[in-house]
């Protein structure tokens, strides 16, 4: 369906492909992975046309419809959500405008003399428009609006009053109302709640569409792709199967290349340690000699490079007291839209609580209130003695922007040996080159890792998290996972991310049923064996 050949690419002195070859297939579900800055979304380009080969080919069917979501969608005013969605939705977009445009003419006593002409134009698109399945279009746009967590009141509310986020999920409708033959997906869950992760892990397994997707979300990528390529070191490497038999595969390939370059390096230096000892000796310097040809002419295996995962040592936090926080009685209102009505609960030292709930279900606003940021209406939130750490997007807009990120953290642990400043970035994901680049020219994701760093280098004893894995690349999420298990402290977090859930949490915190004023649901174990219990990794959401 979409063949990539011999493709060449490079950015500035970047070297992106060399000689790179890749197939998509109609149907087929498949993952696109490599670290930052190797060329994923650099390969959605050229599919689209929106790059070229410097050498190579990329060839596609004529009539081949693509839907491409990617992380910048583009302004969007002017019209409700659902206008937007079913507008954005190619084709059959086009012909549903079109065909409500004619409606309106044919009932406009101003056009009695163009009518011909209209309803001609009417009749030719009707066929068209009913076959492309364009009189279910405004239902299947709500379905999927539901889907990605829009409220009736929002679907028919101005697009342009959304934030960005609800912008892209916008946009991720658009892409799906297409029916393409093909969908790009760059980073699809982004923005996304566990609600909407699910439902779409949903309809993309149901789609007959062949999917091509980035993805930082490991649970969503194993349960859909059925191939995996792995752009690595200029080339396009295969693997059938999802992303966990990826990652076993690059292992036993790297314990076989490695156990290669040791058989290689062990003959190389018996050979040398015997032209040491004999090379001017009378009787074997030929025997030497020989030996020495032979090294001149072995073809040198490459030392294996790894995508290692290390996670950060964090230092022992101070010890807090038994209780760390205790909400009695808590009230919080958004005008007349009620989110906690006498709230009574309360975290233990050493407890990790997730906090769970539909949309709009107040997981936020009570991360809030523990952390002191936003005032209850009526009850108490009484805090223990603790050293709070809070993490939630706010946080970004704390760093320095003029500053580089090694000035960063310089600035804040300024009496640090520069080795261990240096150790603490490499750990989330910024190498050497990395430490000079400025704040101000940092992604989303490259903030986020960047605030993290600063606060478990010296962290809290209790840590407040709202979604801190959002914009994380997989390695980056799995190395987090593996410092906070290390971690001796109190959390209290939101997270999305069901591989973060499943490694952390120790409680759950169900908030939906105080929507409805009841009390919350409180699971005294562990996501794992909540998610046993209920058959839920949502609530309301069945695996």
């Amino acid at each position: 369906m979409i063949t990539l050949t011999g493709i060449n690419k490079r950015h500035g002195h970047q070297v992106l492909f060399v000689d790179a070859s890749l197939q998509l297939n109609p149907g087929e579900k498949v993952g696109l992975t490599g670290p930052n800055g190797a060329g994923k979304s650099t390969v959605f380009r050229l599919i689209v046309g929106e790059e070229k080969p410097d050498d190579g080919e990329v060839a596609l069917p004529k009539r081949l419809t693509i839907g491409y979501f990617r992380q910048d969608m583009g302004e969007m005013s002017g019209r409700s959500v659902i206008e937007e969605a079913i507008a954005g939705s190619g084709k059959l977009g086009e012909l549903h405008h079109e065909i409500e445009q004619l409606q309106r003419d044919m009932a406009d006593p101003d056009k009695a003399d163009d009518m011909d002409r209209i309803l001609a134009r009417y009749g030719e698109i009707q066929g068209e428009y009913q076959d492309l399945g364009g009189y279910e279009l405004e239902a299947r746009a709500k379905e999927v609006l539901h889907g990605l967590g829009f409220h009736d009141d929002q679907i028919a509310g101005d697009v342009g009053a959304l934030s960005g986020g609800w912008k892209m999920r916008v946009g991720m409708a658009k892409v799906l109302l297409g029916n393409c033959d093909v969908l790009l997906l760059d980073e699809p869950t982004n923005h996304l709640d566990i609600e909407s992760i699910l439902w779409l892990e949903g309809f993309l397994q149901q789609t007959k569409s062949a999917v091509l997707m980035t993805c930082h979300d490991r649970d969503f990528m194993n349960r859909l792709v059925d191939r995996i390529i792995d752009v690595d070191d200029g080339e396009f490497i295969s693997y059938t199967g999802d992303y966990d038999f990826m990652m076993r595969e690059q292992q036993n390939r790297f314990a076989q290349k490695e156990a290669t370059f040791a058989r290689q390096e062990a003959m190389i230096a018996k050979m040398q340690r015997f032209i040491d000892r004999f090379g001017t000796h009378v009787a074997k310097a030929a025997a030497a000699q020989s030996r020495q040809k032979k090294i001149d002419k072995i073809e040198r295996v490459e030392p294996p490079k790894k995508r290692e995962i290390v996670p950060f040592a964090c230092k022992k936090p101070p010890r807090s007291g038994d209780d760390i926080v205790t909400l009695k009685g808590v009230s919080k209102a958004y005008g007349a839209k009620t989110i906690y009505k006498g709230l009574d609960f309360e975290i233990k030292r050493g407890e990790r609580w997730c906090v769970m709930g539909q949309n709009g279900s107040g997981k936020t606003t009570l991360l809030k209130m523990v952390a002191g940021h936003l005032q209850a209406d009526a009850g108490t939130v009484k805090l223990g003695s603790v050293k709070m750490g809070y993490f939630a997007q706010q946080a970004l807009d704390l760093l320095d922007p003029e500053l580089t990120i090694y000035e960063q953290v310089d600035k804040e642990f300024h009496l640090e040996a520069t080795g261990t400043k240096r150790n603490l970035l490499g750990a989330f994901g910024f190498s050497g080159n990395d430490h000079d680049k400025m704040v101000k020219h940092l992604s989303g994701g490259e903030k986020s890792r960047l605030v993290l760093a600063l606060m478990l280098f010296d962290p809290p004893n209790f840590l407040v998290l709202d979604e801190p894995t959002n914009h994380l690349d997989l390695m980056t999420k799995e190395m987090l996972v593996q410092t906070l298990r290390d971690y001796e402290g109190t959390m209290l977090f939101v997270s999305h991310d069901r591989g973060f859930l499943r490694g952390l949490a120790t409680r759950v915190l169900d908030v939906s049923p105080c929507l409805s004023g009841k009390a919350p649901n409180i699971y005294p174990g562990s996501y794992v064996e909540w998610v046993e219990r209920t058959g839920m990794e949502a609530p309301g959401v069945h695996r």
